[in-house]
């Protein structure tokens, strides 16, 4: 596609039970857009609620059951008509002009071989800095994954060792980032083509730092736009599992995390890291994780 062309844009919503979050999302994307909302089995008159905005830029893919993260959006991309598609969360906010800038960003490019993402913030228009972690590494078990240490150590010059260095926001300008971030990212077609679409395997979480680590081995350059601004709620739909408690979330959080370690690692440092794992949960007084983690070896 020729610079002078201006890209066709899709963006692929996934939505289970956030009606209320999703209204706010479309109502901050531009009406120019293709938007693909999928719907993952929705009970809270998500649909009902698109069915009655009649956009004639939207398109709906209502699925019977919740079929995860990773499955809904890939339906989405593979549905997306755009010379660039983006996946966005739907407890999203866009900021004015963000999808402009991240369209600009890529037309000015020689190179299209590219991902990009803009700049995560919180209700309050600070930075999520959580949701910049590095690619899963062994310090982020015993500093990130320890509330106490987490404190020290995200306060000195160690947080470098586990946390993506964000400086670089203060310039305002483009610069390559990994892992991207699922909430809101962008590549143009042939990239989601080049790379695959969203490991599946993952039933919850890693899925976006899995297909950044594939990109990466592909040769696909990773970007941050600090311009471009998106407001994220974070977990809007995990958090709508009433019986959903800490054990669950921690059980499938580290279960991505290992299946990540294995696929992409390999398998003799995902055991390493395992047992990096069991020694945090054994030395926290977390044993329900611990024996569930130390039961169920791979």
């Amino acid at each position: 596609m020729e610079n002078s062309k201006k890209a066709k844009v899709s963006v692929v919503i996934l939505s289970w039970n956030t009606k209320d979050l999703l209204e706010k999302c479309l109502k901050s994307i531009p009406f120019s857009v293709e938007i693909i909302v999928v719907d993952n089995a929705s009970t809270d008159g998500s649909l009902q609620y698109i069915d009655s905005l009649k956009w004639p830029n939207l398109k709906v893919i209502a699925n019977k059951e919740n079929l995860g993260f990773a499955k809904g959006n890939n339906l989405g991309i593979k549905a997306a008509t755009g010379d660039l598609i983006m996946i966005l969360n739907s407890d999203t906010i866009v900021q004015k002009g963000a999808i402009e800038k991240l369209v600009g960003f890529y037309q000015e490019q020689k190179n299209k071989n590219l991902a990009f993402s803009p700049l995560l913030l919180n209700q309050d228009g600070t930075i999520q800095q959580q949701y910049y972690l590095k690619f899963p590494n062994l310090w982020q078990i015993f500093f990130y994954h320890n509330p106490f240490l987490r404190f020290l150590i995200m306060k000195t010059f160690l947080r470098k060792l586990i946390i993506n260095d964000l400086s670089k926001i203060k310039k305002d300008e483009p610069f390559e980032l990994n892992p991207l971030q699922g909430a809101a990212l962008m590549a143009p077609k042939e990239v989601w083509q080049k790379v695959g679409f969203l490991d599946e395997d993952y039933r919850f979480l890693f899925e976006d730092v899995d297909w950044s680590w594939r990109a990466r081995k592909a040769g696909v350059k990773l970007f941050i736009l600090p311009e471009a601004r998106v407001k994220h709620g974070g977990g809007a739909s995990w958090q709508k599992r009433d019986k959903s408690t800490d054990f669950d979330f921690y059980r499938q959080h580290f279960v991505s995390f290992l299946l990540f370690v294995k696929k992409n690692y390999g398998k003799r440092k995902e055991k390493l890291f395992r047992w990096a794992l069991l020694l945090n949960f054994f030395s926290r007084g977390k044993f329900k994780l611990f024996f569930y983690f130390l039961k169920n070896q791979n």
